[in-house]
């Protein structure tokens, strides 16, 4: 890098602009991973096979899967981002939609019993407390939907594989009543 001569301010806002994507990384949440088209165009068919009036979607980084899903559509769509520039993104994305909001809170920050489908792609890392959120916060009968990580020890309702880049998988868990 020394031989490209570059001005030492070019090295700062380098690690400015990371600390403002991976923000969450910093606070002990996960990093940032974007969802692909094909998967925002699947959690959209199970929304709507849902009859879905609520959503969220837990770590929405940049809006990929929010901001589709609320065009076009009535349903409240809440995209909840730590981060500050991937939830500037999506709130600049969300700015004429009416019926989305982005955010800028931790997920852990956030009730889910409003919901009627929540989404996230989040990390192995936090997959069994997020468990532990979703079985105390969401309503029985509502729909938790996990990108690419299953929950340790839950047996989802069903799998769907999505044909994209990255053969993503959507785990999908119906929320029952405790016995």
């Amino acid at each position: 890098m020394l031989t490209l001569q570059l001005p030492s301010w070019l090295y700062l806002l380098t690690v400015l602009l990371l600390a403002l994507v991976f923000w969450g990384t910093v606070k002990g949440d996960v990093p940032l991973f974007l969802s692909s088209d094909d998967v925002a165009d699947a959690v959209a068919v199970i929304v709507e096979r849902e009859n879905a009036g609520m959503f969220a979607d837990l770590g929405a980084g940049v809006g990929s899967v929010a901001v589709p899903l609320a065009q076009g559509r009535t349903m409240i769509v809440d995209a909840w981002e730590r981060a500050p520039l991937p939830w500037l993104i999506t709130a600049w994305r969300c700015r004429e939609l009416p019926n989305a909001s982005a955010k800028r809170a931790s997920l852990w920050a956030c009730d889910l019993a409003c919901y009627d489908v929540v989404f996230a792609f989040l990390s192995p890392a936090v997959m069994t407390e997020l468990g532990e959120k979703v079985r105390r916060e969401m309503r029985p009968g509502s729909l938790f939907i996990s990108s690419s990580f299953p929950i340790p020890d839950w047996q989802p309702e069903s799998i769907l594989q999505i044909e994209d880049r990255r053969r993503t998988q959507l785990f999908c868990y119906r929320l029952c009543r405790l016995e």
